[in-house]
């Protein structure tokens, strides 16, 4: 209930900036035929309930009383509810000039104004493109040696049995394979700075937006300016040795536009700390459900091994590093991944915003409401996949039908990085299932929401290298 306060809290700014909608575009709006739906207690909404409740639950009891559109009142903004392929479609990509996208301001102010999701338009297309172009397959594929490395060390530290929180730890894996694709390699002391005030941010990201000293909110403005100073004291340094890189910082250094600008400093810092925040907590939350699919499916666990083990078998029993190809190569474990974002649906909706009064099937959606496709509904439709509740990654054997699997999103603002977040997936349960062994500590039910669903208290476990098991060393059963 306590992060249910924090959510309510953390939107009140918007919550009371929609109180005060122009009368006469209330008036129009009682005139129009505007979707069905309960918009909840006043000012509160539904956010209690959508907040308390399992998403799936909350989701499709709404969609079976009132169809695949209807209205609601969360986080503090009237909001429509989209739940069909088509309307994701319609917001998404052929009308998704209609749509703007919508955050926050307070984290609007802690990613940086200039990052890329947070624009339509030119500097939109402009910043996507090279974003885009750094994690693309081939940029992305030279640094495989390098987030193996990353993998394997963060495995190691966990050996021995001691119970870790798999997200949380989950989390400084991704964020190493972050900064990798972003900066390439990077002095140790940097990182380390970039880190600890990274960290700073992201306690704050979803607290309460208040400057009272010595909140997390106020310490995280205070972090954030650091990591403005951090990023131009690296992009200093790129400068005065000239050097020309092709991760994402390069992209973004010598990038010029049509009148041959650069991007400023900030904006540059903006954009790093927007991928670092897209990056993170998602690919965090997706591999902590994996692990927790694998652990709970022993056949599931067995099949996927046995894929993995052949390749490790083929590299010389590991000596030899991964390839692309052999990325490309793990079908059944790609397919574990694909049923555990459609199972998980971490991103079980996305926020836009109407910048005009929009028609869609007879409904109207006023201007200035907030506009949500539901992903999870669509994920969860048993139209789209049969027995929907069940774990089955023989279901992508064939591709979904076009706008029912939106992990990553789609449209114009999908994910741009959703490559890498595959690929380090596809890498970790490698060398986790060719090397160690792990069981879940605790209850294995319970959702918790951070503000990403991820398993119960991060789904605490215990891991042990393979090599002690067979030496009955670290405790390992």
């Amino acid at each position: 209930m306590g992060g249910v306060l924090v959510y309510f809290l953390l939107f009140l700014p918007t919550l009371l900036s929609c109180i005060f909608l122009r009368k006469h575009k209330r008036k129009s709006q009682q005139r129009a035929r505007l979707p069905p739906g309960s918009m909840g207690w006043p000012y509160i909404g539904e956010t209690l309930q959508l907040y308390t409740q399992d998403p799936n639950v909350f989701f499709a009891a709404k969609q079976k009383r009132y169809g695949e559109i209807f209205k609601t009142h969360i986080l503090g903004c009237p909001c429509v509810m989209l739940a069909s392929p088509e309307a994701a479609r319609f917001v998404l990509v052929t009308q998704a000039h209609l749509f703007k996208p919508t955050y926050p301001k307070s984290k609007e102010q802690m990613i940086g104004p200039s990052a890329l999701f947070f624009h339509q338009g030119n500097y939109h297309t402009r910043l996507r493109k090279l974003v885009q172009a750094s994690l693309s397959p081939h940029p992305i594929g030279k640094l495989i040696s390098n987030i193996e490395a990353v993998a394997v060390s963060t495995l190691d530290s966990w050996a021995g049995g001691h119970i870790v929180n798999t997200f949380h730890e989950m989390k400084k894996f991704s964020f190493e394979v972050g900064i990798l694709a972003i900066f390439g390699s990077l002095d140790v002391y940097l990182k380390e700075k970039l880190k600890n005030n990274y960290c700073i941010v992201d306690k704050g990201y979803n607290s309460f937006p208040t400057n009272i000293p010595g909140t997390p909110y106020y310490n995280a403005v205070l972090a954030r300016k650091r990591l403005n100073q951090i990023l131009s004291e690296i992009i200093s340094e790129r400068k005065d040795r000239r050097l020309v890189e092709n991760d994402l910082l390069g992209c973004l250094m010598n990038s010029k536009d049509e009148e041959g600008n650069i991007l400023t400093d900030h904006q540059i810092a903006d954009n790093i700390i927007g991928v670092l925040f897209a990056a993170q907590d998602t690919t965090a939350s997706v591999l902590t459900w994996i692990l927790k699919y694998l652990h709970d499916y022993p056949k599931l666990l067995e099949a996927v091994k046995a894929e993995q083990k052949a390749i490790y078998e083929s590299n010389d029993e590991g000596k030899q590093p991964l390839t692309w190809a052999q990325t490309r190569n793990m079908v059944y474990t790609h397919k574990v991944i694909l049923e555990s974002l459609r199972m998980a649906s971490i991103i079980s909706f996305t926020f836009r915003e109407a910048v005009a009064d929009v028609e869609y099937k007879g409904y109207l959606i006023p201007k200035g409401w907030k506009v949500m496709p539901l992903f999870r509904n669509i994920h969860h439709d048993p139209g789209f996949f049969p027995d929907p509740q069940k774990f089955d990654p023989s279901r992508f054997k064939v591709a979904p039908k076009p706008n029912t699997f939106m992990p990553f999103g789609s449209g114009v603002h999908a994910c741009p990085g959703n490559e890498l977040a595959k690929l380090e997936m596809l890498i970790l349960i490698h060398h986790l299932l060719t090397k160690f062994r792990w069981d879940v500590v605790g209850l294995h039910s319970g959702i918790q929401y951070c503000p990403f669903p991820v398993p119960q208290h991060g789904l605490p476990a215990r891991f042990w290298k393979l090599e002690s098991c067979s030496q009955r060393q670290n405790g390992c059963p």
